[in-house]
């Protein structure tokens, strides 16, 4: 039975791939691509031999059509409905979207690709290496097949960078040897070299010699040695002129602050900067801050980078145009630099709507309106202030009486200065890579959760169980040393929650459960938070180079609180009883957060993303918890994608329909781990695949059976912990539109912590036929942006 239906699939798809022949036009053949034969010597190793024919595979043009098990599918789209008769109509816009014309046989592209391959071979250091194409035809159908004539690759030697005389510029030149990407004993490759030599300009550039370019040097290679060596000879070209040997100093930096209008420029001095402004837009000091070149310095590329960042991240600005003039002086060696800008509007008013949709079955959409004020006090300030307002309902996953909604409204204010407001503290534009932020933030939200409840006649109506309104401020600095580390401080911030109106209806259904904790949850809901306290955050993220298939991401961070409250909380007689502030009892612990990620590339096309996230409360005096707010938990579209969001932990802990119905998901922890490893490959310029593990769990720190909600102490951190691991995994599909990444996940548990021991591994419980699993087990993701 099973091969009649693969005689019947081979079937269809001979006979499809007919109707698409037919439609090529007379003596002419549908490409369907190429054939690679290496020869190689016999000093080549087989795995040597397969690297070539992979790469000799990937440079040949042209690419033949998309197919499916042989099928062009796409071509057959193009010809599906004939041939469009209008520019714009559906079967236009079909072919277009969804079709794709077919690739012709084409000798002269044949010869062009035996030529590439031969350049190709050349250049990765296969010397003496040749190659021959032909092209074979068979009906309407035809491939191009090659042959590599490969012969040994050949390794450097020896370095040496040729110093012609004793000049400034031969000083500096010699210099750069010292980091040469051409390392002795790697293969030679002609990339490395274009490498080396955009290096070694970057390398002179930093040291003013403003006018030099890469195209000036040359690397002589010498292959006439024994045992396939060659030594590289890195030199200055002949009759460089002069112009680009000559290191430079900067002479006068000119700012214009609106460069729309020419007709009336006016510079002024302001320490050693000349700015127009002509409507006084703009405090000197912005442009003094920003700008790292000062007159009678040496030209250097990094303060020109760093210079041209910092002025369009002052996000006042539509363009900045930046240029170097040379001062006209015979033998002159200054520059004139110039910085023409084009402002943004003052003032901005945008809007923003929001859908989602959780795994937990809430579907929800947020509104926001966002105002913006550019350069509020005349130092490139930025005051944003926004509302926000959105609802929460539940859909799915729950009965009539368990339905729990949210409606949450809220404003925000974010006040950022682009220098540190400390007192007796001035920036040196020589020195810093980035302009440092001062953020001053105000919040304030009001969050509703209304449920379902019976009359006596047993007809529904809602109600609001609880208010919950909670205000917020910070004062933070963010600075970048270089551009790969970022520091965010905040030393002071507050928070203040506080639960109202706490409705008959939601206490009745608290105390009619059958779970003694629920009741302990809701005495939890009547506590007032203060949280007084400062974070600091420490991001590397270094640049991927060019043949790197290694990249790193490491953010850690420490975050404290209780410290200020106990300068200023009045000392208690019992000892017992928390200290309070402002009649408030406020939250003391220290949390500290590192996630680091890496990523490797088997292939431009294939990559394998890792994550590791570690977390650390400790609780002490008023907080025998973390406050909820700064609890972590595991789950949902960007962690534990199997799992829906909070569902998991603290440790073995599952929570009952029951307790779900009331309070939601819950489940929070003082620590956490998590880590995960996804494969992604790019099929196509707009579809990605992945696969992915994840597993990870939270547990409590302390615990206690008189002060928790939990009656195992299976909840708390210990050294079995490992045993408590949730475990899932599953296939992802990633659309790529550019501007926006759609991504689809679908998961599945492995293993769940919460069943006995010896229990909790569910291969054997998979059951995609049996409908009741599908929605107890298989959770869809759907998410924008990759989780990592």
């Amino acid at each position: 039975m099973r091969a009649a239906r693969y005689i019947l699939l081979l079937s269809m798809i001979g006979l499809w791939s007919c109707s698409v022949t037919k439609h090529i036009p007379a003596g002419e053949s549908l490409y369907t691509g190429a054939e690679v034969k290496i020869q190689a010597d016999t000093l080549i190793t087989k795995a040597q031999s397969k690297q070539v024919q992979g790469q000799v595979e990937e440079i040949i043009r042209p690419k033949p059509n998309s197919t499916i098990l042989g099928f062009p599918y796409k071509v057959w789209f193009y010809y599906l409905f004939g041939e469009p008769k209008k520019e714009k109509g559906f079967k236009s816009f079909f072919r277009k979207r969804f079709g794709e014309a077919p690739v012709l046989a084409n000798k002269r592209a044949v010869t062009t690709s035996t030529s590439i391959i031969s350049n190709f071979l050349n250049n990765e250091g296969y010397f003496r290496s040749t190659s021959s194409g032909e092209l074979v035809v068979n009906g309407k159908k035809a491939k191009s097949v090659f042959t590599v004539y490969l012969k040994p690759r050949y390794t450097i030697s020896s370095v040496a960078f040729v110093k012609k005389d004793s000049s400034l510029f031969m000083k500096n030149f010699f210099m750069a040897e010292k980091r040469t990407l051409l390392r002795e004993e790697t293969p030679y490759r002609f990339e490395v070299i274009k490498l080396e030599r955009e290096r070694i300009d970057q390398f002179l550039k930093r040291r003013g010699f403003y006018f030099f370019r890469p195209d000036y040097l040359i690397v002589k290679a010498d292959t006439n040695l024994k045992n396939y060596k060659v030594n590289l000879y890195v030199e200055l070209k002949p009759n460089v002129s002069q112009t680009a040997l000559k290191q430079y100093y900067i002479h006068d930096i000119y700012v214009n602050t609106d460069a729309t209008d020419t007709t009336h420029i006016n510079y002024v001095d302001y320490k050693q900067l000349k700015i127009s402004d002509i409507t006084s837009t703009y405090r000197p000091r912005v442009f003094n801050d920003a700008i790292g070149f000062r007159s009678g310095m040496v030209y250097s590329s990094t303060v020109h980078d760093a210079s041209l960042s910092r002025l369009i991240n002052l996000r006042n600005f539509k363009f900045v145009r930046n240029r170097f003039e040379l001062v006209p002086r015979s033998d002159s060696a200054l520059i004139d630099v110039h910085y023409d800008m084009t402002p943004l509007k003052k003032k901005a008013l945008r809007s923003e709507i929001n859908g989602s949709s959780k795994s937990n079955g809430l579907v929800g959409v947020q509104f926001a309106l966002n105002w913006s004020n550019r350069n509020l006090f005349k130092g490139a300030e930025i005051l944003n202030v926004g509302i926000n307002v959105g609802t929460d309902i539940q859909m799915s996953g729950r009965k009539l009486t368990n339905l729990n909604n949210y409606y949450q409204y809220g404003a925000t204010a974010n006040l950022s200065f682009p220098r540190f407001v400390i007192p007796f503290y001035r920036v040196n534009p020589a020195r810093n890579q980035a302009l440092p932020k001062t953020n001053l933030t105000l919040a304030y939200s009001r969050l509703l959760q209304r449920g379902v409840a019976y009359n006596d006649d047993s007809t529904t109506y809602s109600y609001t169980q609880y208010k919950l309104t909670s205000i917020s401020g910070s004062w933070g600095y963010e600075w970048r040393p270089n551009p790969r580390v970022l520091h965010s401080l905040t030393p002071f911030s507050i928070n203040l929650v506080k639960p109202q109106d706490i409705s008959e209806e939601f206490v009745r259904k608290i105390f009619s459960s059958p779970n003694p904790l629920d009741i302990g949850r809701y005495l939890d809901i009547l506590k007032n938070r203060l949280i007084l306290g400062g974070n600091y955050t420490f991001t590397y993220t270094p640049q991927q180079r060019n043949n790197n298939r290694h990249f790193f991401y490491f953010s850690g961070g420490v975050d404290i609180a209780g410290n200020i409250g106990s300068l200023f909380a009045k000392k208690s007689s019992d000892e017992t009883s928390p200290k309070l502030l402002f009649g408030i009892a406020y939250e003391q612990y220290i949390r500290f957060d590192a996630e680091a990620r890496y990523y490797y590339d088997f292939t431009p096309n294939i990559r394998l993303a890792n994550r590791l996230v570690l977390g650390y409360g400790l609780p002490y005096g008023n907080s025998f918890q973390l406050p909820q707010v700064k609890q972590y938990f595991v789950g949902g579209s960007n962690s534990l994608r199997a799992f829906r969001a909070r569902a998991v932990g603290p440790g073995n802990y599952y929570a009952d329909s029951l307790t779900v119905s009331i309070f939601g998901y819950r489940s929070y922890g003082d620590i956490k781990l998590e880590g995960n490893t996804e494969l992604r490959m790019k099929v196509s310029s707009y579809i990605n695949l992945a696969a992915f593990v994840d597993a990870g769990n939270v547990w409590l720190t302390k615990y206690d059976p008189s002060n928790s909600f939990y009656l195992d102490s299976g909840v708390k951190f210990d050294k079995e912990f490992y045993k408590q691991l949730a475990v899932g995994g599953g296939l992802g599909l990633r659309l790529d539109f550019s501007y926006i990444k759609l991504r689809f996940d679908l998961a599945t548990p492995f293993r769940k912590p919460w069943l006995p021991a010896g229990e909790r591994w569910v291969f054997k419980d998979i059951d995609f036929s049996r409908k009741a699993w599908r929605q107890e087990n298989l959770i869809l993701s759907i998410a924008v942006d990759y989780p990592f």
